[in-house]
């Protein structure tokens, strides 16, 4: 069991994808995506999501992301959010994704 106060320190954020690329150097296969989370700034995250979603569908898609730990280098990429989803049985990954729209870098509380 975790605390109020730990849960509390992360930053589980809202972001807008604003930009998608294949990310071939990935060991298992991934998108590079550009977020914006507005005054948080436009930061950047490796996502093995390329089995449910395709590349054009995910821009302008808004993302929940923690964007307080440190960065991850992924092969030749430098990861600076992580993307949250649900791992189905399969290894697939669902997006976590706000119902409707809300302003890039609201904190999920």
């Amino acid at each position: 069991m975790i605390t109020w106060e730990e849960f509390e320190k992360v930053e589980l954020r809202v972001g807008t994808v604003l930009s998608v690329e294949n990310f071939p150097e990935a060991k298992k296969p991934a998108y590079k995506l550009k977020i914006d989370f507005g005054e948080f700034g436009i930061k950047q995250s490796s996502a093995q999501i390329t089995s449910l979603y395709k590349k054009e569908e995910l821009v302008g898609k808004q993302v929940l992301c923690v964007i307080n730990f440190p960065p991850k280098k992924i092969a030749n990429f430098m990861s600076e959010c992580l993307t949250t989803g649900f791992v189905l049985d399969d290894g697939k990954v669902v997006l976590a994704v706000p119902e409707k729209k809300v302003p890039n870098g609201a904190k999920l509380a």
